[in-house]
């Protein structure tokens, strides 16, 4: 079996003491790979992309990069070792432009901010005719734009995100998704939490069911959509998953 880009063996994380959202939570990631966490709210799928990215400190189990145990870690250092995050909520600075935002990707990195700025004008064509508006008079799907491309300025191996479709409108969720499969088809590793469960796995390599912080089910993603008990409990139910 390939190396994982990143995975997690025996996860144990939470907020309060003595009180865990996740319980012993294994994921893996193949390098080029499109995973997806689906489940319910409260499944702990924001706590885990929280807890790989070190804003989270783990419990018990390890967290995976590159074959490094990289468990603890703060964000800042996991960003230099190539991992890329994107929050919840589009974390943008609302007062900032659109260029200005891209430029903070770059702070403190190596390479040319130009090069990487036009590479993020190409993916995303909507921002180059918005690059001197302030993100924060944006709609969410743009803003989202703009978050996914700040992200990817430092040029990650692996991207995290955290809810992409949340909040915005079925025009911009459909841009949303086509622009992060063109990220992973342009090389980038992809480990997602959604609750758009069936498009984001529609879309994916492989994916996981979390509930109550546990392992319920995974495989490819079009055995999950296919299988008629996780259709039922997690996907809306057994006759939409038949389309």
């Amino acid at each position: 079996m390939t190396a994982a880009a990143l995975e997690t063996l025996g996860l144990v994380a939470g907020y309060v003491a003595e009180v865990d959202i996740l319980n012993g939570v294994d994921i893996r990631v193949g390098p080029g790979e499109i995973v997806t966490v689906v489940g319910p709210n409260g499944a702990g799928k924001s706590t885990l992309v929280k807890t790989i990215m070190g804003f989270v400190r783990p419990r018990g189990g390890r967290v995976v990069l590159g074959g490094q145990d990289v468990a603890g870690l703060p964000p800042h250092v996991l960003a230099r070792r190539g991992v890329g995050y994107v929050p919840q909520l589009r974390g943008v600075f609302p007062s900032l432009t659109v260029e200005e935002n891209l430029e903070i990707g770059m702070v403190g990195r190596a390479g040319s901010v130009r090069n990487r700025m036009s590479a993020m004008y190409t993916l995303f064509p909507r921002l180059a005719e918005r690059r001197r508006q302030m993100t924060g008079t944006m709609s969410g799907g743009e803003r989202q734009m703009v978050a996914i491309a700040r992200a990817l300025m430092p040029e990650p191996a692996v991207l995290l995100l955290d809810e992409p479709s949340a909040g915005l409108a079925p025009a911009f969720v459909d841009v949303v998704f086509e622009r992060i499969a063109a990220v992973n088809r342009g090389g980038v590793t992809i480990l997602m939490v959604e609750q758009n469960a069936r498009r984001a796995l529609s879309m994916s390599h492989r994916g996981y069911v979390l509930d109550l912080g546990c392992n319920r089910h995974d495989g490819p993603a079009a055995e999950l959509l296919a299988d008629p008990r996780v259709a039922e409990l997690y996907l809306g139910g057994t006759r939409r998953a038949a389309k």
